[in-house]
């Protein structure tokens, strides 16, 4: 008797440390389709990613235009700059 007394108080214990364990984590939650944050978003670190060129062609065509320099520097024979 005192075995499934002690198995009945182990297993409420697992229960109740389960459930602690899941209402002390932030998770995400769905509700309506949406993807919703967790109750501590205020306290997140938040990642700051800096605004880059809109467009990437200027940058691309710099480059392109450094190589063929680089590419007529040395059929010429000269230095590259």
């Amino acid at each position: 008797m005192k075995f499934k007394a002690r198995l009945n108080q182990s297993l409420c214990a697992v229960l109740l440390g389960l459930l602690g364990a899941s209402m002390l984590t932030g998770c995400q939650t769905q509700m309506g389709g949406q993807t919703l944050p967790s109750a501590f978003y205020l306290h997140d670190d938040v990642q700051y990613f800096p605004a880059g060129p809109e467009e990437l062609l200027p940058n691309q065509q710099r480059a392109l235009d450094e190589y063929r320099a680089e590419q007529q520097a040395q059929r010429e024979g000269l230095k590259a700059p």
